[in-house]
């Protein structure tokens, strides 16, 4: 049934024999610690400054590759020095994981973004299952109970909405939590698991899932209703795409088709709607009514929306043989390898104009690290081998 294998030696190649040996090369900070993630198109340093959540994801992500392709020493060590630097620096006197550091690891912006949390939790705990260090685990463990604990007012006393007037919950804290406890499992118990997920999936597929669109909304009212302001409109087709798999992985562990079969019409609804039918790709954001939207990049074209809709649509693939998906992943695959994959040099462009050329031709900078384009490649190339 799988028709998409013959993609899966050209997802493995890319990621070993090209974007692993990129961040390994030209990420590692010998001198202060940590990752380096502003490089320009060939690799070279552009500014020094370090993004937490950007440090997380490539402590996960060469723990990940150790544990679940090959136990390569220079993976695990990579791991750890990016750990270190993280542990020695990372957090406030409260365990709350700053937004960014300096190069030698002094605070810059305030801990205000409850991602750089999710994301030293995923480290962390990937990090001990290669360890099995107990000073690991209990970091990822007390992060992961910070996360829970501020769950409902995210941004604390670093949020800019007046309270009380509008109040909105965003979409995307929901979304990574169930990836987060998935990940978490073997650390948390399948217990406390079951206990967080349900709400969650609920959170993801009932209240930010809009019944006259048959979409998902990135911000709902308190109550999950819809809110009719810029926020409340606003969908983003990446973010929905990526949570699907993440709630099949979920249906997958609980044994529910029903779930596949929501995840799937969703998915392709969503696509449906973000492809740009004059010069392909997926946009970044739309307006559910159509209107024009606040943010002026609306019409760019992502690195990290084209690889997630990939990976979920090679897995709504494999689960269900569903041609529609099969269709859709070689349409979108063609678009990614032949628009973000640099023809030059290792790594692939972030962010493309709507015409799909190049408009910044780094490789790293403050949003774009080590994660989505080789957790990415290594997940399709698993799906469809």
């Amino acid at each position: 049934m799988n028709e998409l294998a013959k993609y899966a030696g050209q997802y493995k190649a890319e990621l070993l024999e090209s974007v692993v040996p990129f961040w390994l090369n030209h990420s590692k900070d010998e001198v202060s610690g940590g990752y380096f993630t502003c490089l320009n198109r060939r690799g070279e340093v552009f500014d020094t400054d370090k993004f937490m959540w950007l440090q997380g994801r490539e402590v996960w992500l060469f723990s990940m590759l150790y544990n679940k392709v090959k136990q390569k020493q220079e993976w695990l060590d990579m791991a750890l020095h990016g750990a270190e630097f993280m542990k020695k620096h990372g957090m406030d006197a409260h365990g709350n994981w700053y937004f960014s550091l300096t190069r030698e690891g002094k605070p810059l912006v305030q801990p205000y973004n409850i991602f750089s949390d999710c994301f030293a939790a995923m480290a962390f705990s990937e990090l001990y299952k290669a360890t099995a260090n107990e000073e690991h685990k209990q970091i990822a463990l007390n992060t992961f109970s910070n996360i829970q604990n501020r769950q409902d007012n995210p941004k604390g006393i670093y949020t800019k909405a007046y309270p009380g007037t509008r109040p909105l919950k965003s979409f995307s804290l929901p979304m990574i939590l169930c990836n987060l406890s998935l990940i978490m499992e073997e650390i948390l118990g399948t217990e406390h698991v079951n206990k967080t997920i349900q709400p969650l999936i609920k959170e993801v597929m009932e209240v930010f899932y809009d019944k006259e669109s048959g979409l998902i909304l990135e911000n709902v009212t308190p109550e999950g209703n819809f809110s009719d302001s810029f926020e409340g409109r606003l969908l983003n087709p990446g973010h929905t795409n990526e949570s699907m798999w993440f709630m099949m992985d979920l249906a997958v562990r609980n044994n529910d088709k029903a779930l596949i079969d929501k995840c799937i019409e969703i998915l392709l609804r969503s696509t449906e709607k973000g492809w740009d039918k004059k010069y392909g790709g997926i946009f970044y954001f739309l307006d559910v009514k159509g209107h024009p939207v606040q943010q002026l990049e609306w019409d760019q074209k992502l690195w990290w929306v084209h690889i997630e809709t990939l990976i979920s649509m090679a897995k709504a693939y494999r689960l269900t043989g569903n041609e529609a998906c099969r269709n859709w992943f070689e349409t979108i695959h063609e678009y990614t390898w032949n628009h973000f994959k640099d023809p030059e040099y290792p790594e692939w462009f972030g962010y493309l104009n709507r015409e799909g050329k190049p408009l910044l031709e780094l490789k790293g900078g403050k949003w774009k690290g080590c994660f989505h384009v080789p957790r990415g490649l290594y997940e399709i190339w698993k799906i469809l081998e």
